[in-house]
């Protein structure tokens, strides 16, 4: 039996981000979005998921890119001179990597970010990160303990499959990155599933992450195996006025267009996959 989730990444990063996330859900096939408790429109994506009961929420946990939840004062290990995140996860794994990264404060300024999530009302499905740090070792662990202590009972696994491309044109340096990630992702998933939470069997969407326009969503849709996997997108509503402030060169509404397409959702009837989001892996 083949199952699918759907995650819509960055859920409270951008207000155009925000009605695409939406959208894809009432519209496409969404089934789940995480939502960033940092994210500059994190209040009003509270809000609107608060009127979708259907859409599973979990919490993109988030160490680059943004501000903290906390004070700055108190993860001075994880900011700069003006309280902001490193603005990349090169720059943040290089800090990481030469241990002047204090753990004690990744765990304060994560756990800050869960408590924030949930005390929007959300009922919170499960945690992911922003550029899927949450599998490095060590933040592995602090992610295990913030999911025991919420009783958040699923997470991302974020391991594609090592010679999977979907017929994606990409650089051999992706590649090579991706092999990293999946490997670290390989070990964490160990780690989860000794602690009794729930992973999806397989994931996808690294490589083509953000550009998943119809012509690749299709190539994973039809290439699914056996079993839940997870696909993550990024859909948004409007291009230009996300580019304004995130330069990220990801394609929002073409992903937006293939969540909606007509032609994704006839494949998934005619495969017999069967949609569905973190809390009904988390409940099964």
């Amino acid at each position: 039996m083949k199952r699918l989730i759907i995650n819509a990444d960055d859920f409270g990063l951008h207000p155009a981000v925000n009605q695409g996330i939406i959208e894809g859900y009432q519209a496409g096939c969404v089934t789940s979005t995480t939502i960033m408790a940092c994210g500059k429109a994190f209040a009003a994506a509270a809000e609107q998921a608060l009127g979708q009961p259907g859409l599973g929420v979990g919490v993109h946990l988030t160490l680059v890119g943004e501000k903290p939840v906390t004070d700055a004062g108190n993860v001075q290990s994880l900011v700069d001179s003006e309280g902001q995140f490193p603005s990349s996860y090169p720059q943040f794994l290089s800090r990481f990597f030469q241990r002047k990264i204090k753990l004690d404060e990744v765990y304060c300024e994560l756990r800050s970010q869960v408590v924030k999530a949930a005390a929007s009302g959300l009922a919170l499905t499960h945690l992911d990160s922003h550029q899927h740090l949450h599998v490095l070792p060590g933040i592995i662990d602090i992610v295990l303990k913030i999911a025991s202590e919420f009783s958040i009972k699923a997470l991302r696994i974020p391991a594609e499959p090592f010679l999977f491309t979907g017929g994606y044109p990409v650089a051999i340096g992706r590649v090579i990155g991706r092999s990293g990630l999946s490997t670290l992702a390989v070990l964490a998933r160990r780690k989860a599933k000794r602690q009794g939470l729930k992973v999806p069997d397989c994931f996808y969407g690294m490589l083509a992450g953000g550009n998943l326009e119809e012509k690749y969503l299709l190539n994973i849709v039809d290439r699914l195996p056996d079993g839940v996997s997870e696909i993550m997108m990024h859909p948004g509503g409007d291009d230009a006025a996300i580019r304004e402030l995130y330069d990220w060169r990801l394609s929002w509404q073409a992903e937006l267009a293939a969540l909606k397409s007509a032609v994704v959702r006839r494949h998934l009837v005619e495969r017999d996959i069967k949609l569905m989001s973190f809390k009904e892996l988390a409940d099964g």
